[in-house]
Order: structure tokens, then sequence, then C-alpha cells
């Protein structure tokens, strides 16, 4: 799943609360399970059998995916609020996500938050990723461009603490040479539009995932979701 903003109100890169809300909701009814990325990529998923496996991605590092409230406290209509709620009822729905970062504008708003909040995400089990630098269409940079918003980005994130074995390709669009990818991710990310290979499965390209993103409509959440209620896509169950 490919998440950006959560907001009041739904628009085209922002999930509303109440539609997010009910995202979990709908998840957790179908027998959708979250697992990280890397657990997903080397088969070591941690699933009851049963259970279908969910990756929930985040792009951007927007504030309202982890903000604090002035008395300290975890904002309740950011997206690790309502989680981290819905988790509380759910113990085998947890907060585990990638968070897919830009580190040229602070994970997730205020600096002087972003050691608190960087703690919390390792504690749930949460990875972060690179989203480059500065959010620039890679197929347009010259090569040392390219290496600059992809080394500059794992530089910061592994000060971060955390390994940035993937990235969340900006538009989707990878660099001309894609050899400057796997220097220093062995995943990437795409934009849309439809589930990703199950693991074991021959098509799976770890350098081209794609995502199914936050939105309605056409190839969006409740579209995929409608076509898994119908039997028309059959996602991967744990024995």
């Amino acid at each position: 799943m490919e998440y950006h903003k959560i907001a009041k109100q739904e628009a085209r890169w922002d999930r509303s609360i109440s539609r997010f809300k009910s995202d979990l909701e709908r998840y957790y009814r179908m027998g959708f399970r979250p697992v990280t990325l890397k657990a997903y990529l080397d088969d070591t998923m941690d699933l009851a059998p049963g259970a279908s496996p969910i990756v929930f991605t985040f792009d951007d590092s927007h504030p309202s995916q982890f903000r604090y409230l002035e008395d300290g406290s975890i904002d309740p209509d950011c997206a690790v609020g309502i989680w981290s709620e819905f988790a509380k009822s759910h113990p085998d729905f947890p907060v585990r996500a990638s968070f897919y970062v830009l580190p040229s504008a602070g994970p997730f708003g205020p600096t002087a938050d972003a050691p608190r909040k960087l703690a919390q995400l390792k504690e749930w089990g949460c990875e972060l990723g690179s989203h480059t630098l500065t959010h620039r269409s890679l197929a347009k940079l010259s090569s040392a461009e390219v290496e600059k918003e992809l080394s500059g980005a794992v530089a910061k994130i592994t000060e971060y603490g955390f390994d940035p074995f993937s990235i969340a390709l900006p538009y989707g669009i990878s660099p001309k040479d894609p050899g400057q990818l796997t220097k220093h991710h062995r995943a990437a990310l795409l934009v849309g539009a439809n589930p990703a290979p199950a693991p074991g499965d021959p098509k799976r390209n770890p350098m081209r995932l794609p995502r199914i993103q936050g939105i309605e409509g056409d190839f969006g959440i409740s579209y995929w979701l409608d076509q898994v209620e119908a039997g028309k896509f059959k996602p991967y169950v744990a024995p």
C-alpha cells in the first residue's frame, strides 16, 4: 500500500482520516496482517496460517504521518496515532510500516522531534527507506546528480540509525542507468498500480515493485479489495 498524507478531507495524495480508519478495519476483517518490506523480500514473514501480508509504505515523511500534540502525546489524527489506537484492540495488527523519507526536509516535520520519532519507529519495528534527497525525477538528472540524490539520502538515513536498503522512486521513475540504483539499494518501489507479486513468484523484480495507491477510484484501495472479495484476485495466504 502506498500512502502519502493523512488529512481531514480526501484529495489526490491525501487519505482522509475516516477512510484511513476504515482501511485498517477492512484490511483486518479480510485477513491481512502487516509485515515489513524486508520480511516480504526475504520471505521471513511472521504470519499466522491463513493470513495474508500487507506492506504499508508512506512516502514524503509528511507530518501527518507522525505528529505530536503540544502535550507531547501522539496526535490521534496522524497515521501512526490512528494505527496505534487500532492496534490496542487488535494486537495482531501492530504499527509496522516502511517510511520513505526526504532528509532534505527532515523526517516528519519539526527537527527537534525527530530523534524521539525515529526512536519510536524503531521500537515499533518500522523501517526507513530513501525517497531520494530532494524528490527530483531521476531520469532527468545527470549521473553525478543522481549519485548525489541517492548517496546523500542513504548517508542521512544511515545516520538516523536505519538501513536504507530500499527506495521509493520519486514519480516511480528510475535513473537512466539502473546500476546506480542497485549500487545503493536492493529494492525499488514504483508508484501504483497493482499488488506486488508474492514471495517466490518468478515474475517478482525487487527493483520494480508495484504498489496500490492510497486512493479511491480505478486501481485504488477499494478497487483491489473489492477484487479480492469477489474472488477475481487471490492474494498470497500463509500456509
